[in-house]
């Protein structure tokens, strides 16, 4: 079994039970590879027995792992996307914080959560993802996203118009503060605050949402994930 471990803020606290994980991995075979910023902070304690390989970017990653073990909450998970991009390598998120909705596993339920991946007693949960192409490369090479992509007006501008198309034809002009494109996972995040829908994870679709639009009539649509949605902001 082959998994990649990443993690940014690691308290000392959480150094042991952490540790803990990586010897069961260790012992049980698996091949580990680790972010340079979470071996930095675990390498001094000790951590690692055996040899580890590192990455600190999608180029050098691997991408062979057979899981993505995420260390932290939520942002922690979200910030793993552009290392795995369209790879379809499962993330396993382990929640260091107080409340996790996507990583859900809690330190001391990861033991047991190991043996179950080791007996391969376990499911896998399919998400859609976003993938965002402008003619300036403004995001470069981290322009996937689980959550959502918005286009906003900056702080001192008034409404903007957005054009949105749907695969080519014209779907609406939207005068607003902006647009969120939204996948089901960010449906529960800035779209539903802006009187989006709450779509199941597995629905295969995008929501458009606009934010404080000037026409009220102008509500949040649903889509299909497999549609190519083009903005072209004034």
């Amino acid at each position: 079994m082959k998994v990649a471990l990443f993690g940014k803020a690691v308290n000392e606290g959480e150094i042991p039970p952490i540790s803990k994980i990586i010897h069961k991995m260790e012992d049980m075979g698996w091949e580990i590879t680790v972010h340079e910023d979470l071996y930095r902070k675990l390498k001094p304690a000790g951590v690692f027995r055996t040899m580890v390989k590192i990455f600190s970017s999608t180029f050098d990653y691997p991408g062979d792992s057979d899981f993505f073990l995420s260390i932290g909450g939520d942002g922690t998970l979200l910030n793993s996307i552009p290392f795995i991009r369209n790879r379809e390598i499962p993330i396993i998120g382990l929640n260091t914080g107080r409340l996790g909705f996507l990583a859900s596993i809690n330190l001391d339920e990861t033991e047991q959560a190991i043996e179950q991946i080791q007996k391969r007693e376990y499911s896998i949960e399919k998400r859609s993802l976003l993938s965002l192409e402008t003619a300036e490369g403004l995001f470069g090479d981290l322009n996937f996203a689980l959550n959502e992509f918005v286009v906003s007006k900056s702080d001192s501008a008034s409404m903007i118009t957005i054009h949105a198309f749907l695969n080519g034809d014209f779907l609406n002009s939207y005068w607003a503060d902006g647009l969120i494109i939204s996948t089901p996972t960010g449906s529960t995040a800035y779209s539903l605050s802006c009187g989006g829908p709450i779509a199941m994870p597995d629905s295969e679709n995008f929501i458009i949402t606009p934010v404080s639009p000037h026409n009220l009539n102008v509500r949040p649509i649903i889509i299909s994930d497999k549609d190519v949605i083009t903005i072209r902001a004034e």
